[in-house]
């Protein structure tokens, strides 16, 4: 990818998930200061781009729905592409509108701009100026996020990280009909799981798969470098009261895979 990205998401064309994309890039926005007014008009750019992906870019079959933003001098910009039929004719009643929310988008954003073709997908960039007091984050490295069944981010660990995981977890949570204080539990963890410091991820980059399955969450995160995963375990012990945030997971391990060490976190809706 040709952008430093801050995040990227990989998730499947339902309408349900748009919700998860909303949040996502919320978390991001706020994160990096963005000004409450922009963030609002933010997520309803950003939601109305995603919708026009669930409802027109896949006829037949089920199909991906990606998202990346970054940050760009003073501002976030906002990519919702999927890889579906394009931009193409409409039916004879839909002729004078693409049925993209155009003018919504154009209206809420700075800037934003649209491309693809029959059979070349469509992607809708979009520009929100950030207009914050804080610094901007270090330039990015560039990142590739596979496609999955899971909801997949890929971003730099660091203080930007527990927002928009945070965020992620509870929507996801919420939908799995998580009672408040199960949803307390997973946001809990989520946060443990990011209090991972950026030299524990090699180069920097977290990788984080999100599964709603059964009424429960699996969270991994990773991949993390040689020991850093039992270190994440020691970090959740709490002395003062004599136990450990692993109590409010249902499992909680660290993985061996190819590409290093990878936590595995599993809580459920009903605490087992």
């Amino acid at each position: 990818m040709s952008s430093p990205a801050a995040l990227e998401l990989t998730l499947p064309a339902k309408a349900e998930n748009v919700a998860i994309v909303r949040h996502a890039v919320a978390g991001l926005a706020e994160a990096l200061e963005m000004r409450p007014p922009n963030v609002a008009d933010l997520k309803t750019a950003v939601t109305e781009a995603s919708m026009n992906v669930v409802v027109h870019a896949y006829e037949d079959a089920e199909g991906p729905l990606e998202v990346v933003a970054h940050h760009e001098g003073d501002a976030l910009v906002v990519v919702v592409r999927d890889f579906g039929g394009g931009i193409r004719p409409r039916a004879e009643d839909e002729r004078h509108s693409l049925r993209l929310g155009l003018p919504l988008i154009a209206a809420l954003t700075d800037s934003f701009a649209i491309s693809g073709g029959p059979g070349q997908g469509t992607e809708v960039r979009m520009r929100m100026a950030l207009l914050r007091n804080g610094n901007v984050p270090a330039r990015l490295e560039e990142i590739e996020l596979p496609v999955g069944r899971a909801t997949e981010m890929s971003m730099p660990a660091g203080e930007l990280l527990a927002p928009v995981l945070s965020r992620v977890i509870s929507i996801l949570a919420a939908r799995a009909n998580f009672s408040i204080d199960r949803l307390s539990d997973a946001v809990l963890l989520g946060d443990a799981i990011s209090a991972h410091a950026p030299d524990d991820f090699p180069g920097g980059t977290a990788r984080i798969a999100v599964e709603e399955s059964d009424g429960s969450l699996t969270v991994k995160v990773g991949p993390l470098v040689e020991g850093a995963g039992d270190r994440l375990l020691d970090g959740m012990r709490i002395p003062q009261i004599g136990g450990s945030l692993e109590r409010l997971a249902d499992e909680i391990r660290v993985v061996e895979e190819d590409d290093g060490e990878h936590i595995l976190l599993r809580i459920s809706r009903l605490h087992e």
